[in-house]
């Protein structure tokens, strides 16, 4: 306790001579962190609007023109037999209009001048999480594609899978990046503090001649890049809560729209400590690369 208690004191000592120089490595460390911030925030938003959907993965079913009554009698019976479904609506071709009209207004002009309906009718189903789980709805819509009757079958979850491959590669992405970032910022905590520890080169000597242990010599420099990485980590964490605030105020309604009316929040707190706690770590690995030179 006695050894980190030092090691800390003397590390804020070592910020503040070298206050200039500090500077630039906490601004290193704050782009980093503000880069893998971002990413995760822009990520941790999609992913509860996908999970949501998920929860709510359904399937349509297009009938074709000439299907009998008793042809969509037999797919809503086989469906109603499979366990599979939460519910269905039977949708005709007006209502399919009907719809198409009062969600998309302005294409209704469009939609009054074909001469025949062009929407066909179909049976929406909405499907339990535990059948989109384990594969019996994936197995349920090949079987009701071989119908008769059946023009085709539109599955949720296909599209769902390719918005979670975007999202995971746009999440790689972000982490080599920011990646990268981090290794420049450990880079400028170490040369920040090898500064410090040349300017202190002959106390250091002093202190080893005198039979300090390694940890009183080395601990400060770790510190002094622990407390850089930790001010780096804030700042990036302060300046991008006031861009979140700033969006939201200028165009919040705009990306609730394109998340399906979920608000775009802020990071978690425990995200905010994992990035934090991050920053503390980058700096100290900075700061002990340095610290190899001393004793």
């Amino acid at each position: 306790m006695r050894t980190l208690e030092f090691a800390i004191r003397e590390g804020w000592a070592g910020v503040w001579r070298s206050r200039g120089s500090s500077i630039f490595a906490v601004a290193a460390i704050a782009l980093a962190a503000l880069v893998l911030a971002a990413i995760l925030m822009v990520t941790w938003n999609v992913q509860r609007v996908l999970v949501r959907w998920a929860d709510a993965a359904e399937f349509s079913v297009y009938l074709r023109d000439d299907a009998s009554s008793e042809q969509r009698g037999a797919i809503e019976a086989r469906i109603d037999a499979s366990g599979v479904a939460s519910g269905r609506e039977y949708v005709s071709k007006a209502n399919a209009m009907d719809r198409f009209r009062r969600e998309f207004a302005d294409l209704a002009p469009i939609a009054d001048s074909f001469g025949d309906n062009p929407f066909p009718a179909s049976v929406e189903v909405r499907i339990i999480a535990d059948a989109e789980r384990d594969g019996r709805a994936e197995a349920l819509v090949q079987r009701l594609e071989q119908e008769p009757g059946v023009a085709d079958v539109r599955y949720d979850r296909e599209w769902l899978a390719r918005m979670g491959a975007g999202l995971q590669a746009l999440r790689r992405a972000g982490f080599a990046l920011a990646a990268l970032m981090a290794l420049a910022a450990a880079v400028t905590v170490a040369a920040v503090v090898r500064l410090g520890l040349y300017a202190r080169r002959h106390e250091l000597e002093i202190m080893e001649l005198v039979g300090a242990p390694m940890a009183f010599i080395r601990g400060p420099f770790v510190a002094e890049g622990m407390l850089q990485g930790g001010a780096g980590a804030a700042l990036a964490l302060v300046v991008l809560r006031a861009i979140h605030f700033t969006a939201n105020a200028g165009w919040g309604a705009q990306v609730s729209a394109i998340l399906d009316g979920a608000p775009f929040e802020f990071l978690p707190l425990a995200l905010c400590a994992y990035v934090f706690l991050g920053g503390m770590a980058l700096g100290s690995l900075g700061g002990y690369v340095a610290a190899r030179h001393a004793g």
